[in-house]
């Protein structure tokens, strides 16, 4: 018997991250006209780029089926096995409900155990990550849930986009909505806030929202986790993540990874974004 830590590919973890702790990963879609493409497994993300920049079609996305996750539960999982299925934000994508029809559709055979972590990208990485630490050093598939939802309430992201372009045309902007009137001249500084994207500030100038990005993640305090994400631009992200290094404990050092397709379908090129997890409080 064992714990088997499932997620999806917004949560953008490295490949080699994932193969590391044993954590199944179920690609999204990303749609090119006609053209479907599983989000890390058809399409690299150089390819994506270099097609969203310089292409003539508007890439759409979707979320896995059912019966994809009922294919992967029952892949990585012997009888007795339990499986913690770690995802992003449900009032983002039908992604969770996907997961949650699989569940229902194979109760009789595997239990499942369903994780909305009210996050996105690498902060659901995280979330699944320490599901399967715990699962690895034989916790139980309810320790695997709190530990993943103990990562997430302590979660925040920031993002700063180059325009809200993309976000919009994927409709998954809210009440960043209203910043769209003035995106000529400004940059927008996004946060997540109970699993919805929400404007948080804006700047005249790249430097400027660089700045705004930095003050928002330090305002969070020392950290546990944090990692700078990207979609372009990898030098800024590794200039922001050596100005942020010291919040994290002493020889930790902030990870810096890239978004994948269904993320940049969303964030467009030059996304900067930082996900932070706060230490767990000290007991008085």
């Amino acid at each position: 018997m064992a714990v088997r830590i499932v997620t999806d590919s917004t949560s953008d973890l490295p490949a080699a991250m994932a193969s590391e702790y044993g954590i199944e990963v179920v690609p999204l879609n990303v749609h090119f006209g006609d053209s479907v493409f599983k989000d890390g497994v058809d399409i690299t993300t150089d390819q994506f780029f270099d097609r969203l920049i310089n292409g003539d079609e508007f890439p759409s996305t979707s979320q896995p089926s059912m019966g994809e996750f009922v294919e992967a539960y029952e892949r990585i999982s012997e009888e007795g096995d339990e499986v913690v299925s770690v995802h992003l934000s449900s009032k983002l994508s039908g992604t969770y409900n996907s997961a949650e029809q699989a569940s229902k559709h194979l109760e009789d055979k595997i239990k499942i155990h369903l994780v909305d972590t009210e996050q996105v990208t690498i902060t659901v990485g995280f979330a699944a990550i320490a599901a399967a630490k715990v699962a690895s050093n034989g916790g139980s598939a309810e320790d695997a849930v709190e530990a993943a939802r103990s990562i997430s309430a302590r979660s925040s992201f920031y993002a700063l986009f180059d325009t809200l372009e993309f976000l919009a045309k994927g409709g998954r902007i809210g009440r960043a909505q209203s910043m769209l009137g003035s995106l000529l001249k400004i940059r927008p500084l996004l946060m997540l806030d109970n699993g919805v994207v929400e404007p948080y500030s804006k700047a005249r100038s790249r430097s400027a929202g660089m700045a705004e990005l930095e003050k928002a993640v330090r305002s969070l305090g020392k950290a546990e986790e944090i990692a700078i994400m990207y979609s372009t631009e990898s030098d800024e992200a590794h200039g922001i993540a050596d100005t942020l290094g010291d919040m994290l404990p002493e020889g930790k050092h902030p990870l810096v990874s890239r978004v994948g397709p269904v993320i940049g379908t969303h964030a467009g090129p030059r996304l900067i974004a930082v996900g932070h997890v706060s230490n767990v409080p000290e007991e008085s």
